[in-house]
């Protein structure tokens, strides 16, 4: 089943994105001694440190990479761009802000779900230490959650790496239509975690990158870290700040086969706190977590009585 949503850009073009919505991987049906679980752990620890992944977000529509048959890495050959080559390549930076800019339309236009509605409701009953999102959609904040740590950054600000100068990644969206308004696509099929879609060359052809508008660089760039990239020591560090202050770890979403996330639990584990996971499929912790639960998101959550 697809799902078709017209975007208007300016007076004069539009994006009609057709996607796939049910990027959810398959599942069996959630068992009742799963959720009595589930929420015996949420019930007896009172200061939960979340780390959510991809995962999270499928119910809203966007895909992630791992997961068999609906993830990006199952459907497509082609991989998330690495740092590095966007840095050294200007064709590299050329073909991901043209498919970034026909993605942005319907990236930044999805909504939190069910889970993320839960997450900030645990917030107001103070049961949380912090959130800390693997994810570059910003869904937790229009979920209303205040405390959220995007460690891998986010896509709604774009920033240059030759200077301090930033920008809405909602104005560049405008700066970027201005400077290309041949660009005319109908139909985009392969959306992915980040919000880009696939793009033929022919399509790509002819696209323009504006220049940094303070230092005139060429090195504008979403501030979120890409593959290849370090993440921040500040943030790290507050990573490590939120694993001694919570007395449990609840993942939700991540297969923890990124290093930066599976780091978290083994900080957690080393401090004899408990961690439970909450993910459909393997992921790279099954051993050394206290729990694993296989479930959809909105089919378990409404089942908990807290």
């Amino acid at each position: 089943m697809t799902t078709t949503r017209e975007v208007i850009l300016n007076s004069t073009k539009s994006v009609i994105s057709r996607f796939n919505s049910y990027f959810v991987p398959k599942h069996s049906p959630v068992q009742s001694s799963d959720a009595i679980t589930l929420e015996r752990f949420i019930k007896e620890h009172k200061k939960i440190l979340v780390l959510t992944g991809a995962g999270i977000s499928t119910e809203s529509g966007i895909p992630d990479y791992r997961s068999a048959d609906v993830g990006l890495y199952a459907r497509s050959k082609n991989r998330p761009v690495i740092y590095q080559q966007f840095i050294k390549n200007p064709k590299v930076r050329l073909r991901y802000w043209a498919r970034n800019y026909v993605g942005w339309p319907r990236f930044s236009s999805m909504s939190p779900n069910y889970a993320h509605k839960f997450l900030k409701n645990l917030e107001d009953k103070n049961k949380i230490v912090h959130i800390i999102t693997q994810n570059v959609d910003n869904l937790h904040t229009k979920a209303g959650s205040k405390k959220v740590l995007e460690l891998h950054g986010t896509s709604y600000v774009v920033h240059c790496l030759e200077c301090d100068y930033t920008i809405d990644r909602h104005r560049f969206q405008d700066v970027l239509a201005s400077l290309n308004p041949q660009v005319s696509i109908k139909e985009l099929y392969s959306v992915r975690p980040d919000g880009d879609v696939e793009l033929t060359p022919e399509e790509i052809g002819g696209f323009k990158v504006p220049k940094c508008q303070k230092c005139e660089g060429n090195l504008l760039i979403p501030r979120i870290v890409f593959f290849g990239d370090n993440i921040p020591k500040k943030r790290v560090q507050k990573v490590n700040d939120f694993v001694k202050e919570c007395d449990s770890l609840l993942v939700m979403g991540s297969s923890l086969f990124v290093y930066s996330g599976y780091r978290i639990v083994l900080g957690t584990k080393s401090a004899n706190k408990p961690v439970a996971v909450v993910n459909i499929g393997p992921t790279r912790a099954d051993d050394c977590v206290d729990f694993k639960i296989e479930a959809k998101f909105g089919e378990i959550l409404p089942l908990l009585n807290l």
